[in-house]
């Protein structure tokens, strides 16, 4: 009989601490899949460059010009590293792709006529600022900007061209 009760009484001390143990595990287990998915959430959510812009021409401006006829922005992101793919069709209808890297406060090598190196800083998370260099010296400041909507990028330029020439673009994307 002692044993019997003795059995029992470890029967009901078991079962106590599973479903205690049970119910506590059950609220870690929730509390650990809701700091997932909050986390998961914030780190899916996309850079808002992130995408394909299309330029609007009749929002832009060329200095000295001419335009050209289209110009689509293609922005990748991995690993903190960022992709540019310029397609551009220039006023005579000739096709050119450019692809640019960056990441956050380096300078990175590139090669683009008169352009040989790109310093890229994040202002905030619509905002960037960009120094072109050529030979060591800065030549350019690109000061690009998406609403706050995420569907519209503008883009200033300015600085020298590949032969010397200033130049001042103000560019205005559309997101595809």
């Amino acid at each position: 009989m002692v044993q019997l009760a003795a059995l029992r009484t470890t029967t009901q001390r078991t079962h106590n601490i599973l479903t205690t143990g049970s119910s506590f595990m059950k609220k870690l287990i929730a509390i650990a899949l809701i700091g997932a998915m909050f986390a998961a959430g914030s780190a899916f959510a996309a850079d808002p460059i992130i995408g394909t812009w299309k330029l609007d021409l009749a929002k832009a401006k060329f200095s000295p010009g001419p335009a050209p006829k289209a110009i689509t922005r293609i922005y990748t992101e991995s690993g903190g590293t960022y992709t540019l793919e310029s397609i551009t069709t220039d006023a005579k209808g000739k096709d050119s792709t450019t692809k640019v890297q960056y990441r956050d406060g380096e300078e990175v090598k590139i090669s683009t006529p008169g352009i040989d190196a790109v310093v890229a800083k994040k202002a905030d998370d619509n905002k960037w600022h960009f120094e072109l260099k050529s030979g060591g010296k800065v030549v350019g400041h690109v000061h690009r900007v998406v609403s706050a909507d995420g569907k519209t990028l503008s883009v200033h330029d300015t600085g020298k061209d590949p032969i010397g020439a200033s130049s001042d673009d103000k560019m205005v994307f559309e997101k595809q």
